[in-house]
């Protein structure tokens, strides 16, 4: 057990001699100390924040957190900050697909944080969270999406015989993601049950087209630096979520989901089928769940091309250049993302980015014969080593996205052919190439 673990446990027995912190501060160094953060909200993120003030009564510091937002919201602040020069703050939520865009905004984390700490996070996702050479985030977990699934549905005899009679295969969990809009159009019953959901905004609706536009064979930028996503893989890529919306086989209101309505959505036995992270797990299969004991979940299905969608990334911590106690928020990253601190992640299916960590929660969960984590951690796991693929390493993949979602949503909700949203985006998109160069 690391030193940083050492001293979480100690803290829990009741220990009050405590020498040593994370990142290398004496307990009580930061006595009267404010560090001022912006963090990620949301059901998923929440947990861990409840660790905040076990790090306030080591170290004598106090965390004043001035935005808890989801990440779109966050990310659009923070922009507004550097734009004002009102960078007042220290520790900021961070993603590996946010990264890019932050320019200077961040310091480079290899010359604050000691090697241990650095190297206790896996080699992989470090690379991830290095942008033109320097580390500026510390990530705290890894996502990738995989299928959850109402197992009484595959298991009732009239369904197995109503879809064999309609489709002309067996019902069972799907391979594809044609089988999934089978079988979502077939489960659906609007308004009162769907056979399907997806965020429809943001860098949501972006990702989860990126992910099929690959699946299919697709790639997002071309050879010559442009956008190649308005390509006949494309057209098929976001036709699948006009189908759905089409056949009224995902709720109406799929244009303003985010992740908390989708993971909601799903735990409500409302929805049949669900694409999403590993964090809804644990909620999925609790007693607050209305589908408790009911959840499947398998990889994601593969597209067209026979490749799995798969787009994945790190939620992360990052210090500001401006920050007035880096040693403060180095201490406060690192506990953030310690073992004990991932371990909390965890045990709600967030995918730890330390080995350690992730090799004892698969074993906890034996151990305790919860088979649905196990399950869930073995799967993920497969999903992050074979199936996750980053968004193209660029700084304009916001600004993109910010030009692609408005047309991806007026595709679906029938404004535009997909051909033209697409083509229109791309126009869009290739204009801030242009500028940029």
């Amino acid at each position: 057990m690391g030193l940083f673990s050492k001293l979480s446990t100690a803290l829990l027995a009741g220990a009050t001699a405590v020498t040593m912190f994370a990142g290398g501060a004496s307990a009580g160094e930061f006595d009267g100390y404010t560090l001022r953060v912006k963090l990620i909200g949301g059901a998923q993120y929440e947990p861990l924040y409840t660790r905040i003030p076990e790090w306030e009564e080591a170290t004598g510091a106090k965390v004043e957190i001035l935005s808890r937002k989801n990440h779109f919201e966050l990310d659009r602040e923070i922009k507004q900050d550097i734009a004002s020069g009102s960078i007042n703050w220290c520790v900021g939520s961070n993603h590996t697909s946010f990264a890019p865009q932050y320019g200077s905004l961040y310091v480079d984390l290899n010359v604050i944080l000691p090697d241990d700490v650095i190297g206790g996070i896996s080699d992989n996702v470090n690379k991830a969270s290095t942008v033109d050479g320097r580390l500026v985030q510390l990530a705290r977990h890894s996502d990738v999406s995989n299928l959850y699934y109402i197992k009484s549905l595959y298991e009732d005899e009239k369904n197995q015989a109503d879809f064999k009679a309609e489709y002309g295969y067996d019902l069972a969990p799907p391979e594809t993601w044609d089988q999934v809009k089978d079988q979502a159009i077939f489960f659906a019953d609007p308004p009162n049950f769907y056979g399907t959901q997806y965020v429809g905004k943001d860098e949501g609706i972006t990702g989860r087209f990126y992910e099929m536009l690959v699946a299919e064979g697709g790639s997002f930028f071309g050879s010559d630096g442009k956008v190649a996503f308005n390509s006949e893989e494309g057209v098929r890529a976001l036709q699948w979520f006009v189908d759905l919306y089409e056949a009224k086989a995902v709720p109406a209101g799929v244009p303003n989901y985010l992740w908390d309505e989708t993971g909601l959505g799903f735990a409500s036995g409302t929805v049949a089928l669900s694409l999403d992270w590993g964090g809804w797990a644990s909620f999925f299969n609790s007693a607050d769940s209305k589908i408790q004991g009911d959840v499947g979940l398998i990889r994601a299905p593969k597209g067209s091309s026979g490749k799995r969608t798969g787009w994945s990334g790190s939620h992360s911590f990052s210090i500001t250049e401006a920050c007035d106690n880096k040693a403060a928020a180095a201490s406060f990253i690192t506990f953030l993302t310690n073992f004990d601190s991932q371990m909390v992640e965890a045990r709600t299916g967030l995918l730890p980015t330390r080995p350690d960590a992730l090799e004892a929660i698969i074993e906890e969960s034996k151990a305790k014969g919860d088979d649905w984590l196990v399950h869930v951690f073995e799967t993920f796991g497969t999903s992050m080593a074979e199936d996750a693929f980053a968004v193209p390493p660029t700084h304009l993949w916001i600004p993109i996205s910010n030009e692609l979602f408005p047309q991806l949503q007026a595709a679906i909700v029938g404004e535009k052919t997909a051909q033209q949203a697409l083509d229109d985006a791309a126009a869009s998109a290739n204009q801030l190439i242009e500028d940029e160069s």
